[in-house]
């Protein structure tokens, strides 16, 4: 098979919430792929260049744009800004998200709302800014990020398997609408990663350490670089007739109910 399918040179990649852990792994693994990589934060402008440092120090061009996802008129403003400095964008990969742990019946409607809006309105809202350009030129690629609790649910993340079990929803409406025109939106549903969030957690004895080695059949924690793959696939030619999917990357939890506890 040619690479050619996966190359992305001369493609540009927007990437929300990409400053650090899993939406910069993926920023950097379609980055080494070819494209040129679009950093979206919210938080310091600082934490913004550092990325883009980062990413640059691998020999991939990269830039930095500080906006709300969830602020329709920011984005209309950065994404013409964007278009017009870097280039149009190719692919866009919806990653910013929060998650607030609060069990649904303590949980205030004003911290309900926030998650919805960062994790599914977002989505829409960049989706909506940047798929004009995309239908003008006939091609694009939409990744929504989306989550093991797009399919499940567990204690105290209500608002965001919500948020999530409907972006999985919209991720299959982007594509009936726009599959006409040569646009492929797909999710990607990551597993538990190690990442410095997880960090405290991860250690011998801990019990979401041991939850999560003996529920995952791999037996360990991913590494944010095992979604490199799935993005450049997503991100490449290779997935031109793949639409409306959600590529789970968890290690094999979704296959599985678990282990007996006598095993």
């Amino acid at each position: 098979m040619s690479t050619k399918l996966f190359d992305l040179s001369d493609k540009v990649a927007l990437v929300t919430g990409a400053t650090h852990g899993l939406g910069l792994a993926m920023a950097r693994g379609i980055g080494q792929a070819g494209a040129s990589i679009v950093i979206n934060g919210n938080s310091s402008q600082e934490k913004i260049d550092k990325a883009v440092a980062h990413l640059k120090n691998e020999g991939i061009n990269a830039f930095g744009y500080r906006f709300d996802v969830t602020d329709e008129k920011a984005v209309v403003a950065a994404v013409a800004q964007i278009e017009n400095e870097v280039g149009p964008i190719d692919i866009l990969v919806n990653n910013a998200g929060i998650i607030k742990r609060t069990p649904l019946a303590e949980m205030d409607l004003a911290d309900f709302e926030q998650v919805i809006k960062v994790d599914l309105v977002s989505p829409f809202i960049v989706s909506k800014v940047v798929v004009g350009g995309m239908l003008k030129r006939k091609a694009g690629k939409i990744i929504n990020i989306c989550s093991m609790m797009s399919e499940l649910g567990r204690n105290t993340v209500g608002a965001y398997a919500a948020a999530k079990g409907g972006l999985k929803m919209l991720t299959q409406n982007m594509c009936v609408e726009w599959a006409p025109h040569n646009i492929q939106v797909n999710g990607i549903g990551p597993g538990y990663f190690a990442t410095e969030q997880t960090k405290p957690i991860r250690i011998a004895g801990h019990p979401m350490n041991e939850f999560i080695v003996s529920r995952t059949p791999a037996g360990i924690w991913g590494d944010p670089d095992d979604l490199q793959g799935a993005a450049i696939f997503l991100s490449s030619k290779a997935s031109d007739f793949v639409n409306g999917q959600v590529l789970y990357v968890d290690g094999g939890i979704l296959a599985t109910i678990g282990k007996p506890s006598n095993e």
